[in-house]
């Protein structure tokens, strides 16, 4: 007797951790559960934590705003944003993990369990820095692009399936500025992203025509390529300016040597060589830029 009400009693148990997850994710994922804050207080939250990094001369520069994956900024973040001052554009890598306090004990872990900052909330942290970006005083607030590796292209793509201020992140409780929020958003590098159900592109799409390149892993373990490959066509089909990039052999992750304990995935620094290759001559063709050197 006692035996069946332990066993009863740890089945009753998980099924109500169960459900206090799927119930945590619903709230999340419709937005009633998610705080409203204004464009100044998510700045002043997030701000503090800005990264950034500039080519030599005083500007303006064309401005690439980074954000990492799940996990939070790792050395990926850092590899992008060199090669791309190089090329002769500003960076801003966002943190959205260090304000919240989701760098502690491995609590990052419940951003990729889909448990807290769903790519529908981060949006907001996407718009406010594009918003930032514009004001700082080495940018040209007309050309901005947006790098997203995994979380942080859900986060992108999230943000264009909203199409501000038609509608607006979960965490925001109205846009930042009175003009266009999307003002000057060049194009969109998104790596590996996350492009499944709770995505919001697949059945919302993009409002505007903002050029993308999709980068992919062949052999990607943590998301499915094909997700992604099936909005690509999609969107592409609906008249949006998109690439697709499918890189064979490798996982997710494959441009981050700096690992969690016990992770599998590998950094490959040829395929690595080979997305931001091609992540340059995608920003370079975008309109009005001048190939290898920023903007004019």
């Amino acid at each position: 007797m006692r035996r069946r009400r332990l066993v009863l009693g740890i089945g009753l148990g998980v099924a109500l951790a169960g459900a206090l997850v799927a119930g945590n994710f619903a709230g999340r994922y419709t937005g009633w559960t998610v705080a409203r804050m204004t464009p100044a207080e998510l700045s002043a939250k997030l701000s503090p934590y800005y990264r950034v990094a500039t080519p030599p001369g005083p500007g303006p520069f064309p401005v690439a705003l980074l954000f990492s994956g799940c996990d939070g900024p790792k050395d990926s973040m850092d590899r992008w944003s060199a090669a791309l001052v190089a090329h002769g554009w500003a960076t801003l890598v966002v943190d959205s993990h260090a304000p919240r306090g989701l760098t502690a004990h491995e609590s990052w872990r419940l951003v990729c369990i889909g448990q807290v900052l769903l790519g529908s909330e981060r949006a907001g942290d996407v718009l406010v820095a594009l918003a930032d970006a514009r004001r700082m005083p080495f940018a040209d607030p007309g050309r901005i692009a947006l790098l997203g590796a995994s979380h942080g292209g859900w986060a992108i793509m999230d943000l264009l399936a909203f199409d501000p201020p038609a509608a607006l992140p979960f965490n925001l409780g109205a846009a930042p500025g009175p003009d266009d929020p999307l003002a000057g958003l060049a194009g969109v590098v998104l790596l590996y992203p996350y492009c499944g159900e709770a995505s919001r592109t697949p059945a919302d799409g993009w409002r505007r025509e903002v050029p993308a390149l999709f980068v992919l892993a062949g052999n990607d373990r943590i998301v499915d390529p094909a997700d992604c490959g099936r909005i690509a066509a999609a969107l592409a089909a609906r008249g949006q300016p998109v690439e697709t990039l499918t890189l064979p052999g490798v996982d997710h992750g494959f441009d981050q040597a700096e690992k969690a304990p016990l992770s599998t995935l590998e950094f490959d620094p040829a395929a690595t060589e080979i997305a931001i290759a091609a992540a340059l001559a995608f920003l370079d063709g975008l309109p009005g830029h001048a190939p290898g050197a920023g903007f004019p």
